[in-house]
């Protein structure tokens, strides 16, 4: 295309030389002689030099016109060019797999297939077994062999997901638009005039624990972050530490850190023109607006629903990580406490919740049911990176006791503890600057595992889970809940969306879908079945989790 371009205009030039040529030479003919020039007086001189200056004025008007010509060309042949750059870009787009992405594809249906064969032939063996013993024996193989199985799915899954530079390009989108939303957050709490700007204030005297507290700050700074205010957080006094939240962390901004104006309290029916609103606790907003939790921006969903499997946690990880920005001194805290317990990847989360909260806020699990999740991540681990690894675990505890128990029972396992955070956590030295140095520790290590075990009733557990997501492209499967599904306190409805109808077994407790269906989820039983309430129907009860998708929220 360039070649075709460049002898085009070459082209051009040389006719207009041509031209030029003709025209002077024909014009001398008619006033010069062969021997020299035929004049004989001033007058024909002057008329000579007269028709010869016309000649010039034309020729620089054909020259000027000639010159508009190459120019009209030039800018021509860059459109040519770009267009075919964005051919050869959209050449570039086009997706050709890589023989290892197809092999992997087609071992995974093929695996798919076989695990259905395996399970529906065992499904009949065992229904002509009437020997209890043989019954118990075959179950537990069938057991064995379906994990095993289901492993190697797993596994082969995520291996196609970072195959033919796929985790590349999906790490580095999502590197991008990390750094675009911490920008406008930077921004955002630092206006060129602090005076002048609307703001938010927030204050961290919520009774109820770090975890509570810190969510309760978050909700404050999404609302000013939907509202374009800067948001003022005041801490002086803190229950945990007197010197407040500075004590470990940043400031939230560098020009607007206190506010000794007036504000008004949190209205539903006014608030646009308020220069300073108090925020209440998110319980107390009856009406709550759309862009409260489960919601993420308008302006960021389509990218993060291409990245992420669960964009309102990405979202409140990026608010979770501007807020617990440590400070100098709380860094060098941090990196000893690191080396100190001698913390490496991979490495599994767990925490395990004991103390005030079971009974009333959650149920009690025993560390076993913890440690199966453990050896079922490594043992995928493996699978994927084709070695056996160290098998590390941080355990993270407001009971000692458990700390002791682990060891002594699942020895071939590397535990990363601290004695002195279990012990923080206590009742009696709850509310401390030990305990919240403690808690911020656990919270952060927990973060820098690869997979979380714990259960999502905790605010510490979710607080863990949601600064993961700022580690990995897409961390929304890291993780094994032992009750809930993953919400934040106070957030507005959490729906899915039925992909495939369903007829119900009544007597199971099962409720019909219809494709479309919008389902209030109540829960995740962890069995292959939900709670919730179809919109349509009104029928409250349980439904096949796979036919359903998660509803994105977005403001």
């Amino acid at each position: 295309m360039k070649n075709i371009i460049k002898y085009f205009l070459l082209t051009i030039i040389a006719l207009w030389l041509l031209g030029f040529l003709y025209i002077f030479f024909g014009n001398s003919r008619k006033v010069f002689h062969q021997n020299g020039i035929g004049i004989n007086n001033d007058n024909e001189f002057e008329s000579w030099l007269e028709n010869a200056e016309r000649e010039i004025l034309n020729l620089q008007s054909k020259n000027r016109q000639n010159e508009k010509i190459i120019q009209e060309l030039r800018q021509k042949a860059h459109q040519y060019e770009s267009e075919l750059d964005k051919l050869k870009s959209n050449e570039a787009q086009i997706f050709y797999p890589s023989f290892e992405f197809e092999e992997t594809r087609r071992k995974i249906f093929h695996d798919i297939k076989d695990v259905s064969y395996f399970i529906n032939t065992k499904i009949e063996e065992l229904k002509n077994l009437k020997d209890p013993i043989k019954f118990n024996t075959h179950l537990d193989l069938i057991e064995k062999n379906f994990q095993e199985r289901i492993n190697v799915l797993i596994a082969s899954s995520y291996n196609l997901s970072v195959t033919d530079k796929l985790g590349e390009w999906r790490k580095s989108d999502s590197e991008k638009l990390a750094n675009e939303v911490q920008k406008r957050f930077n921004q955002l709490q630092n206006p060129a005039d602090c005076g002048s700007t609307k703001k938010i204030i927030c204050d961290m005297g919520k009774s109820c624990g770090f975890g509570c507290q810190m969510h309760h700050v978050m909700y404050c700074f999404i609302t000013s972050f939907f509202t374009n205010r800067t948001m003022i957080l005041q801490s002086h006094g803190w229950r945990y530490n007197e010197k407040g939240y500075e004590a470990y962390f940043k400031p939230l901004s560098e020009k607007c850190t206190t506010f000794d104006g007036s504000y008004v309290t949190w209205n539903e029916n006014n608030n646009d023109n308020a220069e300073a609103i108090k925020m209440p606790i998110i319980d107390a907003i009856i009406n709550k607006p759309a862009y409260l939790p489960l919601s993420v921006p308008k302006e960021y969903l389509d990218r993060l629903k291409k990245l992420h499997g669960d964009p309102f946690v990405w979202w409140s990880g990026q608010v979770l990580s501007y807020l617990m920005r440590f400070n100098s001194n709380f860094e060098e805290i941090v990196s000893k406490h690191t080396k100190d317990i001698k913390f490496k990847s991979p490495c599994v989360g767990v925490h395990v919740r004991r103390t005030d909260k079971i009974g009333t806020e959650a149920s009690f699990h025993s560390i076993d049911e913890y440690m199966k999740h453990v050896k079922d991540f490594f043992d995928i681990y493996d699978l994927e990176h084709g070695q056996t690894v160290i098998r590390s675990v941080y355990l993270a505890t407001d009971e000692p006791k458990v700390l002791q128990e682990a060891k002594e029972k699942y020895q071939n396992y590397n535990f990363l503890v601290d004695e002195t955070n279990a012990k923080s956590a206590s009742l009696d030295k709850r509310y401390s600057p030990e305990s919240a140095q403690g808690v911020i520790l656990d919270i952060y290590h927990l973060s820098q595992c690869d997979y979380l075990v714990c259960t999502f009733s905790s605010q510490v557990c979710r607080m863990s889970y949601e600064l993961m997501q700022t580690r990995f492209p897409d961390a929304s499967w890291r993780f094994k809940s032992l009750d809930d599904v993953y919400y934040f306190g106070g957030q507005n409805k959490h729906d899915v969306v039925a992909i495939y109808d369903h007829e119900p077994a009544i007597e199971l407790g099962e409720i019909e879908l219809k494709k479309g269906d919008l389902v209030s989820l109540a829960g995740n039983h962890w069995n292959g079945y939900s709670k919730g309430k179809n919109k349509r129907t009104h029928q409250e009860g349980l439904f096949p989790t796979f036919k359903t998708i998660n509803l994105i929220d977005f403001f």
